[in-house]
């Protein structure tokens, strides 16, 4: 069987859709919640991936967060030994990190709710991004951004950022746009973080209901796509015990 080290970075970013991809598959989950306090192992040894979840944090915000250098170092690892990595928004940007690539902290437009992802050419000949079709309207909620590391591949792009998606090598996949945030994972963030959202876009709640019945069902899909994919190229990926 193979095991899954899961760092989530904040409360209520969870796994969401993957959690489903990953039971199915048969995948043993070790989730290290990192916003309690919890410790990382030393090395990838015994896992076939990671995965690095969101968080309202930035990926430079060492000295709040210390556990960040380590996190970085061990993701940058996994990839060293061809095991699958997959980072989610913020966990997008601590892959970048990881390889060289420049943080972009603040000063950026808010990107929130669900807006069209594109593939580039190289996403719709990716065996995980190509899941998006020609677009699909994926769940967003970010500041911060990234420039692509060196010889990384640009899988995808939205309206407001650039670079939604890159990989290195075969297994490293950083993906800014939440397609884990399913209809019930959304729905708790809006629950759990209402008066955040209140504050930093108060007008996305005015078309929060018609944007959930006219999008939520295909980004649902997609996203469950997209973590069957991902799982499935983690199963590939080796594993010592």
């Amino acid at each position: 069987m193979s095991k899954i080290l899961v760092a989530e970075n904040y409360p209520g970013s969870h796994l969401g859709a993957l959690r489903a991809a990953l039971e199915a598959a048969g995948v043993e989950i070790d989730e290290r919640f990192m916003h309690e306090g919890a410790d990382l192992p030393a090395s990838p040894d015994g896992y076939a991936g990671i995965i690095v979840l969101g968080g309202a944090q930035n990926a430079l915000a060492d000295d709040e967060h210390p556990y960040l250098p380590h996190l970085v170092r061990l993701t940058r690892a996994f990839g060293d030994e061809g095991k699958a990595v997959l980072g989610i928004c913020l966990g997008s940007q601590i892959i970048a990190r990881a390889y060289g690539g420049r943080n972009v902290v603040g000063g950026r437009p808010l990107e929130i709710g669900w807006q069209n992802v594109w593939p580039t050419d190289a996403g719709r000949a990716d065996p995980v991004v190509s899941t998006l079709g020609d677009a699909a309207p994926m769940f967003h909620w970010h500041f911060d951004t990234f420039d692509l590391p060196e010889g990384a591949v640009h899988l995808a792009s939205s309206a407001l950022t650039p670079n939604q998606a890159f990989r290195v090598g075969d297994k490293v996949y950083a993906l800014q746009f939440h397609f884990e945030a399913d209809t019930q994972l959304v729905g708790e963030w809006v629950e759990g973080f209402g008066d955040h959202l209140n504050r930093v876009a108060p007008e996305w709640f005015a078309t929060y209901p018609e944007a959930l019945a006219a999008h939520a069902p295909r980004a649902d899909a997609v996203g469950a796509a997209i973590a069957r994919a991902w799982v499935a190229l983690a199963h590939q990926s080796p594993s010592a015990a």
